[in-house]
């Protein structure tokens, strides 16, 4: 015998359901994918500006394939870099990237850097941007600036007192062996 079909309770105010609906994930703003720029910082080289920042993926690194990053140098786009992101089990919701500038003829002054990153899809739409700025105060370091200012001594001179160095040492040691070895072999003959 067949089970006699329940019928269909419709919700009205009087009887809701006491179970939370569930919402859709796409939309719970908790599982929104989003890029983090976390650190921003520079280093000055001799004629060289090293850029490194640090950013985390949320939720997870499985959520993105693909990231762009822009490098902005005084409001001008100097660099675009696709960033993939590793999946499997070698992925990390934490990554670094790092730009080494060339800045031969770039006088003293403060300069401003800006990150742009986004998630770009084949319709050029720009899903997820974040960007983060830096002020840059740049002193052009030169080699005689990096140098240690310490006197070294070159040569040192007195009554009867001589510096002989390791290599002249050597060949004062290899001269006397050869005198050896031709009174050695004129005694024998």
């Amino acid at each position: 015998m067949p089970n006699p079909a329940k019928p269909i309770k419709q919700v009205t105010l009087d009887n809701l359901p006491t179970t939370p609906i569930k919402q859709n994930p796409k939309t719970n703003p908790a599982n929104q994918k989003k890029i983090n720029i976390t650190q921003m910082e520079t280093n000055t080289k001799i004629d060289e500006l090293h850029l490194k920042i640090s950013f985390k993926l949320e939720p997870s690194w499985r959520a993105f394939s693909k990231i762009k990053a822009n490098l902005i140098f005084e409001n001008t786009t100097i660099n675009t870099t696709h960033i993939n992101v590793l999946q499997g089990p070698l992925g990390t919701n934490e990554l670094e990237y790092s730009w080494i500038m060339d800045t031969k003829g770039l006088s003293e002054g403060t300069y401003q850097l800006k990150i742009e990153m986004y998630e770009e899809w084949p319709s050029n739409e720009k899903l997820h941007q974040t960007n983060r700025e830096i002020t840059v105060k740049y002193i052009p370091q030169t080699r005689q600036a990096r140098l240690i200012k310490i006197p070294f001594i070159k040569k040192v001179t007195g009554p009867n007192l001589a510096v002989i160095s390791t290599q002249e040492k050597q060949i004062y040691t290899n001269i006397q062996k050869a005198i050896k070895k031709e009174q050695n072999s004129q005694r024998d003959t």
